[in-house]
């Protein structure tokens, strides 16, 4: 697999071998499916949403806070599709697959053989073992399609619930503040689990 060095437009758009390894279905990092969800990357017009996801008290407790108004969120998302065409961030809507949105999550700070992955939500709308699909749609980005070693994660302390999935996954917690626990996810341990997490996607 070819490897993410000095990263230029267009690398977004290069196939990936993905479908006799993972859960995959679409060689793009445009749009990509499992079982029950697809990820697909976010337009202006997913604003709406993004706001008031991100401000819903429900779901945004352990994410930064997010000002401005709805204008803004489109303005932001504006900007970030440079970013998106020379792949060093992707931003995408989780949905189901008649469509109806239940999530976002994004790749961020993507360099020679690593990424930041994160703002993950999850919302009411979501489907049995969400979660789990999302996560490894989005973490198979990185991995198989971007060829990354590494995905390096954060969360807060007090959200015990996202430090245990984390953890299930075999995530290794590097470092500890008073407010974050950072985590590395190596390439090699998700390509070790990958099988046993299709099984229970399929299942």
């Amino acid at each position: 697999m070819q490897r993410v060095g000095n990263i230029h437009s267009g690398d977004c758009d290069r196939s990936a071998t993905t479908s006799s390894k993972g859960i995959m279905t679409k060689s793009s990092v445009a749009q990509v499916a499992g079982p029950n969800l697809r990820l697909r990357l976010i337009t202006p017009a997913d604003a709406p949403y993004v706001y008031a996801l991100r401000t819903n008290p429900h779901y945004n407790r352990h994410l930064s806070p997010v000002t401005g108004t709805v204008a803004d969120q489109r303005q932001w998302i504006e900007g970030y599709k440079a970013e998106e065409a020379q792949c060093r961030q992707l931003y995408y809507v989780i949905e189901r697959h008649d469509g109806t949105r239940c999530g976002l999550v994004r790749l961020y700070k993507i360099e020679k053989d690593q990424f930041t992955w994160g703002s993950w939500i999850l919302d009411a709308n979501k489907p049995r073992k969400a979660a789990l699909e999302s996560a490894f749609l989005s973490f198979g980005i990185g991995f198989d399609h971007l060829g990354l070693g590494m995905a390096k994660v954060d969360v807060r302390v007090e959200n015990t619930h996202a430090e245990a999935f984390y953890r299930r996954l075999g995530m290794i917690e590097t470092n500890r503040t008073a407010q974050d626990i950072f985590f590395d996810y190596p390439r090699k341990l998700f390509e070790e689990l990958r099988a046993t997490y299709l099984k229970l996607l399929k299942g």
